[in-house]
């Protein structure tokens, strides 16, 4: 077992740019979930402040819905966001999912963690599975954008 979920990614496009894929709806629409399901941009609040609460809807293609609420707990661009997540907005927040956005020779190197939160291997990895799937999105929508 490990303590959570690690995934860096290195992408072709300056910091200032992968953060505002994490805190503008318009990209984060289009990554989040990847192209198999919609994130309606009317579903998409962020207020990126420590303690602005963020929310998006996922909805899968059989119609079924998910709702993802949280908080910011650190925000400092473009280098680190911090915020909670969870599908299930009627219970509590819990430990934060981090952002470290670094740059290197030729983009930014993006660490992604997220606390383990209960979940076992099987699920762990499968959720890593889901991440690179948004973060191979993020790095189509990089490179539309200027």
């Amino acid at each position: 077992m490990t303590d959570g979920l690690m995934i860096t990614r290195t992408f072709t496009a300056p910091p200032e740019r992968v953060y505002a894929m994490w805190t503008t709806p318009e990209h984060f629409t289009f990554w989040f979930g990847t192209e198999a399901v919609e994130v309606p941009l009317d579903s998409v609040v962020m207020d990126v402040r420590v303690g602005g609460k963020w929310r998006a809807t996922i909805q899968l293609p059989d119609g079924h819905l998910i709702y993802w609420t949280g908080e910011y707990t650190e925000v400092d661009p473009p280098y680190r966001l911090a915020f909670t997540l969870t599908d299930q907005p009627s219970l509590p927040a819990t430990e934060p999912v981090v952002v470290m956005l670094k740059e290197v020779s030729g983009g930014t190197e993006m660490t992604f963690r997220q606390p383990r939160h209960g979940f076992s291997d099987e699920h762990l990895e499968r959720t890593r599975e889901g991440y690179n799937g948004f973060f191979d999105a993020m790095e189509k929508q990089l490179s539309m954008v200027e």
